[in-house]
């Protein structure tokens, strides 16, 4: 039987190409489960194979343990035990006796079969992991073996084989049996059957390995791609800067007659691919991703990470583009939220903030309006930046001296001061009710605040929604969430 072991191990190695040792693990443990239904069912039984003759032993094992977490005679021997019987043994150390060893008969064969089996697809699968691991965020090759209702599977050769689901290909796009095909690495998944090579055909990191594939000066780092942005099989936004002022990155990446984006757009089933140039000044990014629309000015929104773009009334359809197309992609493309219209509507939305910028410097610093529009235009936007900014910054301004600087930061402050006085009389007068006072959650000072808004009771806070809470200075979703939830406890009880 020790012959036959080591054909077996010979055999299977050599078939799947697994090592050796993985073999011998699966036929010691197949030995180990057959001699197991001799003795009680948590008996632990161990089975060594000397790897040179196929020549083994079975032994019975029992963990050292405690005498208070004792509980499993069969697989358990407490510390008194090990005491009495002299095994010079501590506590987490195993006892083992040698017993007699099942032969490598019909049964164990069977069993080992099966465990063979599972070992060696577990040895593929961490083969492949090890394989791929490296090209996650490549491009990989294969042809298609399979095409099921959900995905594709493909076959990249080697034993190795990819899942590339429905919608990780470009729209409009089949392919059929034995159909060569190209796509991206995306990840290495675990689930229930596995590690599993997800591929991606629609993911903007595509795109980008296409032009590395198709522009030399990408692949050698001469062209950076700084971002990119898709509506797979429609149109595409990428964004090139070079790192040789003697290099055109537009014009490589257009290639000779425009043969190098012709390529990608032919993988892309397609898809037409916008080259826009690179710029560190977020403004003229977004001017350079809005082509081929012109802009006419751009404002800049630094709280909200917004702009408003402003285009001439007949370029707006362009500007937009198809179903927001074009805006979309460049607003992926910059990290931008985009706001476009035309110049006329910027216009009309830029001297209505004017005028209210104008209104809360007239009623809180008590000034005319001619140097309300001045401070304005010379880009003041709240009481706060009056009454703190530096003295010599305001010196700078044309016509403003230390006196009437001095007042306009005086009055600023005092108007702040008024408000905030305001808004403390609101919280007094706000009298919150019993049952909100006593919610879990709550303390004093957010009840108050509450009362203010008109929330007084815990079922005006139970109709409350999470982003009406968020206007509450220092309330966090996951808080209003939570307030939200406990407020509306009692109608889950009532219904009940």
């Amino acid at each position: 039987m020790s012959k036959e072991i080591l054909l077996v191990v010979e055999a299977v190695s050599n078939e799947k190409d697994v090592p050796k040792q993985v073999i011998f693990e699966a036929v010691e443990i197949a030995l180990a489960s057959a001699a197991k239904r001799r003795f009680e069912e948590d008996a632990l039984i161990r089975v060594s194979i000397d790897q040179r003759t196929g020549d083994y032993k079975t032994y019975r094992q029992w963990h050292i343990v405690a005498d208070e977490e004792y509980s499993a005679p069969a697989s358990e021997l407490t510390i008194d035990d090990s005491e009495e019987q002299n095994l010079g043994l501590g506590i987490g150390e195993i006892y083992e006796e040698e017993v007699e060893s099942e032969a490598f008969g019909r049964i164990a064969a069977q069993t080992a079969k099966q465990v063979i089996v599972q070992k060696v697809r577990e040895a593929e699968r961490a083969k492949m992991v090890a394989l791929y691991t490296e090209k996650v965020g490549k491009l990989v090759h294969g042809q298609v073996k399979k095409v099921t209702r959900d995905s594709l599977i493909i076959d990249l050769g080697e034993n190795a084989e990819a899942s590339l689901p429905k919608d990780q290909l470009i729209a409009r796009e089949s392919f059929r049996m034995n159909d060569r095909i190209r796509a991206l690495l995306l990840e290495i998944r675990e689930d229930n059957r596995g590690s599993q090579l997800i591929l991606s055909r629609n993911a903007p990191a595509f795109m980008i390995e296409l032009f590395r594939l198709e522009v030399p000066e990408i692949a050698e780092e001469v062209i950076e791609i700084r971002g990119a942005a898709r509506d797979p099989g429609l149109r595409a936004k990428i964004a090139v800067k070079t790192n040789d002022r003697r290099i055109d990155p537009i014009g490589a990446c257009v290639g000779m007659r425009g043969a190098r984006v012709q390529a990608v757009s032919n993988e892309m089933n397609g898809e037409r691919v916008d080259i826009v140039l690179w710029d560190d000044n977020p403004a003229q990014l977004v001017i350079n991703a809005m082509a081929p629309a012109e802009v006419d000015s751009i404002v800049i929104d630094e709280d909200a990470h917004s702009m408003d773009v402003a285009v001439k009334s007949d370029n707006l359809a362009q500007a937009i583009g198809r179903n927001g197309q074009n805006v979309r992609l460049a607003s992926t493309l910059t990290g931008w939220s985009l706001n476009v219209m035309t110049s006329e509507d910027a216009e009309a939305k830029q001297q209505e903030e004017s005028q209210k910028l104008i209104d809360i410097f007239v009623s809180g610093l008590d000034i005319d309006d001619d140097l309300a529009i001045q401070m304005v235009e010379e880009g003041f936007t709240s009481l706060e930046e009056v009454a703190y900014i530096p003295m010599e910054e305001m010196l700078d301004i044309d016509g403003f001296d230390e006196d009437l600087v001095n007042e306009l930061r005086s009055r600023a402050k005092e108007s702040l001061l008024n408000r905030a006085l305001q808004a403390e009389e609101q919280l007094d007068d706000a009298k919150p009710a019993a049952d909100l006072l006593a919610m879990e959650g709550m303390d004093n000072h957010l009840a108050l605040v509450l009362a203010s808004m008109g929330v007084i009771t815990m079922e005006d806070l139970a109709e409350q929604s999470v982003d009406e809470l968020l206007d509450v200075e220092g309330m966090t979703e996951a808080r209003a969430a939570s307030l939200i939830l406990t407020a509306r406890a009692p109608w889950f009880a009532e219904s009940e």
